[in-house]
């Protein structure tokens, strides 16, 4: 079963590929990555969902893996566990095969009772400058003069 949620998304086309984040939220899709937006919908039966997947770029940058900047990709998938995996074209590059693996995104909540380690710095152990200083030397600070 497809679960609603937060998904990273690896996808490719002989063209090219791509990583991205996507939430599926009650049969709407959303997401992106740097350079494209996308938006669509999908139905669930059983194990195996179809989806519209609308992109659209949003930023100067790295080809489309499609060709075009703008597509809508038909795809069918199939879900196991915490992964789906699904292929398609686009009606706007027909002849470009599509595929992607979704892989679910756990919130990762801190334990209530987790307790932060205390580590405690030894500064002889630092790596030293070519001086015998423990951290370079800043070229404005004032040089210090030895006692005499």
């Amino acid at each position: 079963m497809l679960r609603d949620g937060k998904y990273a998304a690896w996808f490719r086309t002989p063209r090219g590929q791509g990583t991205g984040v996507v939430d599926l939220v009650q049969g709407r899709i959303s997401g992106r990555d740097s350079f494209f937006t996308y938006g669509g919908s999908y139905q669930v039966d059983e194990q195996q969902f179809t989806a519209i997947l609308t992109v659209r770029r949003h930023a100067e940058g790295n080809p489309s893996v499609f060709g075009p900047d703008e597509v809508e990709v038909d795809l069918l998938g199939k879900c196991s566990g915490l992964v789906a995996t699904c292929s398609g074209t686009a009606r706007e590059a027909p002849d470009v095969q599509f595929e992607a693996t979704l892989i679910y995104s756990q919130d990762d909540a801190p334990a209530a009772d987790a307790r932060c380690a205390i580590v405690k710095l030894n500064a002889d152990k630092l790596p030293k400058g070519l001086d015998g200083r423990s951290r370079p030397r800043h070229p404005f600070a004032p040089t210090r003069t030895p006692p005499s």
